[in-house]
């Protein structure tokens, strides 16, 4: 059963923009799913969409069953949400926060104390629990508002660029936490500009670029799409165009570029060996050698035809931030 479905959403804005067009994709149950693409992609404009925070111009969703639009109450019960710009109250205390949070969800205060403090335990914040949050650092701050987001105990979390400008002890602290709630069951649908990210995380990548999906799938298949391992090699001397004819009975070469010259290798790291038996048979001195793995960078100039770079675009990006305006007309 999908806990997460799309068909033909649309989010428009004035001026024609168009920040999500016609994307279809499927979340099933206990899965993490990467959304993967630059800032301005319309990322963050779908998660609002399925978290009910902003209405689709088009198309349909469902959520944990329910549908966005017209069921949007029942969505917002069973689903957890952690934004990429956390709204915390600085002046109150971590303690104070998910208590309120508790309350707010119609949990009595007993077991709202209790949950609070299992929750500031569980992500690694209760030796802070009692400060104010304006004294915590972006880690800690990043990591309450995953506390918040879990205490009515969601089956649906949605995480958006939930490690954006955190170091990376930090970051890793929020992978293995989201690890920890999917063993446990819960359904993740992560929007993430890195690449890295979504490699660690997603058992599914999608990745939108100006507003449509280009390419789905997991990321081995992904990277396969793109061809095989190639190796990587520097000869001592010349006699690079020499050693590419030996090295096309390998597999697909590329053309020597500063001194380097890549072969296809099917098989990964097995097929080292006898690459450079061959040329050491044909009297080349190999100087180093890297085998080159297919990323998932790699996957993204392939679909979308540029790299996927942290920095946003400037129009793009206001594009997706009129989404926090009220009355935008679709």
């Amino acid at each position: 059963m999908a806990a997460i479905e799309v068909r033909g959403l649309e989010r428009h804005f004035k001026g024609g923009i168009k920040a999500v067009d016609g994307i279809d994709f499927d979340v099933s149950e206990g899965e993490i799913y990467a959304f993967l693409g630059p800032n301005g992609a319309g990322k963050t404009t779908t998660v609002r969409m399925l978290t009910t925070l902003l209405r689709p111009s088009g198309g349909s969703a469902h959520v944990a069953g329910f549908d966005v639009v017209s069921e949007a109450a029942a969505v917002r019960k069973a689903i957890g949400v952690a934004l990429q710009e956390a709204a915390l109250d600085p002046l109150m205390t971590g303690r104070e926060l998910i208590r309120l949070q508790a309350t707010l969800h119609g949990i009595s205060s007993r077991r709202g104390a209790e949950l609070g403090d299992a929750l500031l335990g569980r992500v690694g914040i209760d030796y802070a629990a009692d400060r104010r949050v304006g004294t915590y650092s972006g880690g800690m701050a990043r990591r309450l508002d995953l506390a918040l987001a879990l205490v009515h105990e969601p089956s649906v979390l949605f995480l958006d660029e939930p490690t954006t400008g955190l170091d990376p002890v930090s970051r890793k602290a929020i992978w293995e936490e989201v690890r920890n709630l999917n063993d446990e069951g819960t359904t993740v649908l992560l929007t993430t500009q890195y690449l890295e990210e979504a490699d660690q995380l997603a058992e599914r990548v999608g990745i939108i670029d100006a507003g449509i999906m280009v390419a789905e799938g997991t990321p081995a298949a992904l990277k396969a799409e793109v061809g095989h391992p190639h190796l990587e090699l520097r000869l001592a001397g010349d006699g690079a165009v020499r050693a590419e004819e030996i090295l096309r009975a390998f597999g697909q070469t590329r053309a020597p570029t500063n001194g380097s010259i890549c072969v296809e290798v099917a098989s990964g790291a097995a097929g080292v060996a006898p690459v450079v038996r061959a040329l050491d048979d044909a009297g080349f001195e190999v100087e180093s050698l890297e085998l080159r793995l297919p990323s998932l960078d790699d996957v993204f100039v392939e679909k979308t035809g540029h790299s996927l770079e942290p920095a946003a675009d400037p129009a793009s990006e206001a594009a997706e931030q009129l989404q926090d305006t009220p009355g935008n007309p679709a």
